[in-house]
């Protein structure tokens, strides 16, 4: 599919100019990294404190439909020490990069919360 949108963004340069192809790049979706069936099944040890609603609760940010970069920058500073909490420190640790990233596709791909 992403070899049909590259043809289609090369064509639409060809007849209407590079302002065309900017839209259309600008419109294609990031492709996430990780693998989302992965991440369906790593995220048990999300999912007891993070609620898969995608609402926040008791101070435990929701982590629903978040962008894939940002998921991973997040879990990696609590590996490196940047963010302290010590339960997402231990957990942080156990995980490889395959798994975080699986774990952003996962939570990236919920749709939103609904606002009330």
């Amino acid at each position: 599919m992403g070899a049909a949108r590259g043809l289609l963004a090369a064509l639409l340069a060809g007849l209407t100019g590079a302002s065309a192809t900017v839209v259309v790049l600008a419109n294609t979706p990031n492709p996430s990294k990780g693998d989302k069936e992965l991440g369906e099944y790593l995220s048990s040890m999300c999912v007891g404190c993070h609620q898969l609603s995608g609402r926040a609760s008791g101070g435990i940010p929701a982590i629903v439909a978040w962008p894939d970069e940002q998921f991973v920058a997040v879990i990696q500073s609590y590996k490196d020490g940047t963010r302290d909490n010590e339960t997402m420190r231990t957990i942080s640790h156990r995980l490889s990069q395959e798994e975080i990233e699986a774990l952003a596709a996962f939570f990236g791909g919920l749709p939103p919360p609904k606002t009330p």
